[in-house]
């Protein structure tokens, strides 16, 4: 017995380091990758990167590199070999869109063909993950677990971050408490905590909705912007208090509150989102430029909260039928969706009008 980190714990304490511009190393069996977050890479830790090795790798997402015309080769990324003459500025460059428009021509790029990308990739969603932009640099290392124990680097392995990424970490119940709430003063707040150290989530139960019924649900991102600012750019704070409203009208509901903000890219990517949008992109154009899909939430979490309070079917709050499929694909039986169609105007009907395009809403 140890009390040292167990796997879950040395991949949170690995997306800290990341967050904090400190390497982390990738193992496969002896062999392994160094890597960083492109946009946190300094001119020093390149230099010493660079050092150890003949050949530094920018690896992007395929997204990324359809926006830069760069060749893709390995499914949905890209490996892109690092010029001898490359600053740090030109790593941000091709990982960070925001000068996209002012300096188009980053390239010309050389793709790395041939050659197993599984770490690379396996790199960027640990990136990913720590919501910041899925990029990295990174170098090849033949004694992966050496170099870590030299540097004191944190090390993961390969067969712990595919196992970690294909399933949804555990939520432990922490606390619930009564929560008197405008809508309604029969309100309770639950808090759950992920098993990985991941941002907490949160069940505001409205009244004493019975187990064995549909209840009416709301699955509900965190939006910082439309929630608590009243931001006009989305329809999130209408639908949010819209969906309180009617769980207290009715006098039963559950509205989960998850911390997925920007669709699972973080506030901070939001924000950049934002801003390419400030140039003319659309919402999913924008997070394509940044490396993302047009969705990176895990639906699943809202099936395993529904499922450890209880209830088996819901009665959906959504204008989003992609939230039905998934609900039901994770085991939560849906027996109607609710439309809720608030929070119209101006400043957020090209974004609505994206949404039902290109999403799939019903609008």
């Amino acid at each position: 017995m140890t009390l040292g980190p167990s796997p879950v714990e040395r991949l949170a304490r690995a997306r800290a380091d990341l967050r904090m511009g400190v390497p982390a190393v990738l193992s496969d069996g002896a062999a392994g990758l160094l890597f960083v977050p492109a946009e946190a890479v300094t001119g020093e830790r390149m230099l010493r990167m660079a050092a150890l090795g003949p050949e530094l790798i920018l690896a992007i997402t395929a997204r990324r590199a359809t926006t830069l015309k760069a060749r893709v080769y390995d499914g949905d990324i890209a490996r892109l070999i690092v010029p001898d003459k490359a600053t740090p500025a030109w790593v941000h460059a091709v990982a960070d869109p925001s000068d996209d428009l002012m300096a188009p021509m980053k390239g010309p790029f050389h793709s790395l063909r041939g050659g197993d990308a599984r770490l690379h990739h396996a790199a960027i969603s640990v990136t990913k993950t720590a919501r910041l932009l899925p990029a990295i640099l990174a170098i090849d290392l033949p004694d992966a677990a050496g170099f870590a124990a030299t540097n004191g680097l944190t090390r993961i392995t390969l067969t712990e971050v595919e196992q970690a990424l294909s399933e949804t970490s555990p939520l432990a119940p922490v606390v619930s408490a009564r929560l008197p709430l405008e809508v309604s003063e029969a309100g309770r707040l639950h808090v759950f905590r992920p098993e990985d150290g991941s941002e907490e989530h949160y069940a505001i139960e409205i009244g004493q909705p019975p187990r064995n019924a549909p209840v009416l649900t709301r699955l509900h991102s965190a939006c910082l912007t439309g929630d608590l600012l009243g931001s006009l750019k989305c329809d999130c704070g209408p639908q949010l208090r819209g969906a309180l409203a009617q769980m207290g009208a009715e006098g039963a509901g559950v509205l989960l509150y998850l911390n997925q903000e920007g669709r699972g890219i973080g506030l901070t990517n939001k924000m950049r989102a934002y801003s390419l949008q400030d140039q003319g992109f659309d919402t999913v154009q924008a997070n394509h430029r940044l490396g993302f899909e047009d969705d990176e939430r895990d639906f699943r979490i809202g099936a395993a909260i529904l499922k450890q309070m209880g209830f088996s079917a819901a009665r959906l709050l959504t204008n989003n039928p992609a939230k039905v499929r998934m609900l039901e694909a994770n085991g939560i039986a849906v027996t109607e969706r609710v439309p809720l169609k608030v929070g119209h105007g101006r400043h957020n009907a090209h974004y609505l009008t994206t949404k039902a395009k290109k999403s799939g809403h019903l609008l």
